[in-house]
This record gives structure tokens, C-alpha cells and sequence, in this order.
């Protein structure tokens, strides 16, 4: 089976031959490419001299790197790794093997249940990002997945070429996972260990607007993935606050059969309506959910019989 490493990288000079010589060792046979996203050092030169297949993705942003790599790549396995030298080479045969067995769509290298990310991660702020992320998607899903931020993955074809690719940056491996989640794509996480970046070499991450980054993307999963559930939550804090605006009203009237708070009356009235709409809103945005991922189906449907034709020539 053909595989293909992909590199994402920006300014990653002092690890990056290391990353490709490693990868060489373990898959002799792969074609290693490196995406150099505008980097400013000599990521590239490195890169070429070490025998990978360098690319260029001049919009800035890992997403815009992922999506360019999926849409060019063609490979039966592939393996994405990033460039920092924190992801060991020697576990990638087991990231490998369930999706060569069929096992998973995704195969997912865990850092947290073996706990070598809490002892080797300096950013402990970036820990609890990872943590809330884990466990909202978690119970939006219904799942129990470890790690759902890492940069070491294994992939199938069907994944990589039916997945639209929609995040610019780092919040691009939380949309990977819940793009798998949501169109029922086998995952398979794999404990693997983690390092921290060698001396000389910085995280591209802010803490604070990565961070920001992060909580929009979990607003906006609840909104996208789960709308019926997101309205309908909104909407109840709605009936709340018009019960307990329009509480007193109901009270006053029930005692002496007479309202002398028509202000409150009224909001109270305008609120619950507002809340009855929103619940509307959820309800129709959960029917046209339903009926995109029936579309999505067929997408992947004509694919894979595409693909086979294709095989059969």
C-alpha cells in the first residue's frame, strides 16, 4: 500500500531533518512531503536536502496547509505528523495498522492516557484547552475519546478525500475529529508517547487567541453538529427568564384578578415568544443536519464506486 507522511511546517529548521530522517528509517518505502507555510527560516532547504517532497501553502494557517495536502496527495494510507519533533517516529506502525486492518477511518496518537504529555507539556494553560475541548465534545457525542488535539494521525483514503476541510488554523484537528464523530467514521486512538520541543525550537500557539480560537470552535460545534440540542438550550434559559419576569404578574392577577404591571406583562409575553422561536429554529436546523449527512452519504457512496472502477482498470 502506498503511504505518504505529511509535515506540516512553519519555522521548523532545527527539527525538521531530524522528523524526515526518522520517518525514512521507520518507513523506508513512503513519500514524505513537507508543506512549508511561509516559513521565514530554512525549513525548506533542509527539507529538500533530507530527500522529502517539499511544498509550498502560502495561506497562512495549518488548516489551509491540511486542506492543501488532502487535495493533493494521492496515497492509500496517510500518515500526518507535525514537524517539531515531539511525536516519536517509531510508533507510527501502530497508527498504521488499524487502518491498514480496516480497523479505523482514523487512527488517533493519544499523548494523555500514558500521561507524557502532563510531565513533558511546559504550557499547562494549553492542557486545560485540551481538556475542555475533550470533554465537551465528549458529551455533545456521547463518546469517550482521550485526546482529541493531537498532531499524530493516521488516515484512510475515503477519509482524507470526502473530508471538507473548513478550519484555517489550529482548531483543524478538532475538526477532524468531529467530522469522523459526526459521519460515523471508525476512530482508533493508539497510546503513543510525547516529548516536549527540543531546546531552540518555539511553539507557534498563543495561549490567549489559539485559546479564543478554541472556544468558538465549541460554540460553533454545538451550533453545527447539534442544533437542536443548542437551541433548545438557549430557548429554555429564555423560559426562565420570562418565567421569572412574568412569575409576579401570574401572581397578581390569580389574587385580585386585575394586572397593574402590563410593562412586565408585555416583556414577559415578547420573551417567551422569543424563546418559542428559537426553539423553532432548532428544530428546522435539525431536519436540514439530518438531511446533509444523507447527502454526504451518497457523496461517499459515488467515491468509493468511483475508486473501484478506478481499481478495476
Amino acid at each position: 500500500m502506498k503511504i505518504a507522511v505529511l509535515i506540516p511546517c512553519y519555522n521548523e529548521e532545527v527539527t525538521i531533518e531530524k522528523v524526515i530522517k526518522d520517518f525514512k528509517k521507520e518507513l523506508p518505502d513512503a513519500d514524505i512531503y513537507v508543506y512549508d507555510n511561509n516559513s521565514k527560516d530554512k525549513t525548506s532547504e533542509i527539507a529538500k536536502k533530507n530527500g522529502a517532497i517539499v511544498k509550498r501553502e502560502y495561506r497562512q494557517g495549518k488548516g489551509n496547509v491540511v486542506r492543501s495536502m488532502f487535495r493533493d496527495v494521492d496515497a492509500d494510507i496517510y500518515v500526518m505528523v507535525d514537524g517539531d519533533d515531539t511525536y516519536p517516529a517509531e510508533e507510527v506502525h501502530k497508527l498504521i495498522e488499524p487502518v491498514k486492518k480496516g480497523e479505523a477511518d482514523m487512527a488517533i496518537g493519544d499523548r494523555l492516557t500514558n500521561g507524557t504529555y502532563k510531565k513533558e507539556n511546559k504550557r499547562h494553560f494549553h492542557e486545560f484547552g485540551n481538556n475542555l475541548v475533550k470533554k465537551s465534545i465528549n458529551i455533545a457525542f456521547k463518546t469517550e475519546l482521550k485526546d482529541i488535539m493531537t498532531g499524530y494521525r493516521a488516515f484512510n483514503k475515503t477519509f482524507v478525500k470526502t473530508m471538507p476541510v473548513m478550519s484555517p488554523k489550529f482548531e483543524i484537528e478538532t475538526e477532524m475529529t468531529l467530522h469522523a464523530l459526526d459521519k460515523r467514521f471508525l476512530i482508533k486512538e493508539i497510546p503513543i508517547e510525547y516529548r516536549d520541543r527540543p531546546e531552540g525550537s518555539e511553539s507557534k500557539l498563543n495561549t490567549v487567541s489559539d485559546g479564543m480560537k478554541v472556544i468558538k470552535k465549541i460554540i460553533s460545534m454545538f451550533k453545527d453538529f447539534k442544533p437542536r440540542q443548542f437551541f433548545l438550550s438557549i430557548s429554555l434559559i429564555f423560559i426562565i427568564i420570562g418565567l421569572i419576569i412574568g412569575m409576579p404578574v401570574i401572581v397578581e392577577y390569580a389574587q385580585t384578578k386585575y394586572i397593574t404591571k402590563l410593562p412586565s406583562a408585555v416583556l414577559a409575553t415578547g420573551v417567551m415568544i422569543f424563546a418559542l422561536i428559537i426553539a423553532q429554529c432548532g428544530v428546522i436546523l435539525n431536519t436540514v443536519v439530518k438531511q446533509n449527512k444523507e447527502k454526504y452519504e451518497l457523496e461517499v457512496q459515488r467515491y468509493l464506486q468511483n475508486e473501484k472502477k478506478l481499481n478495476e482498470k
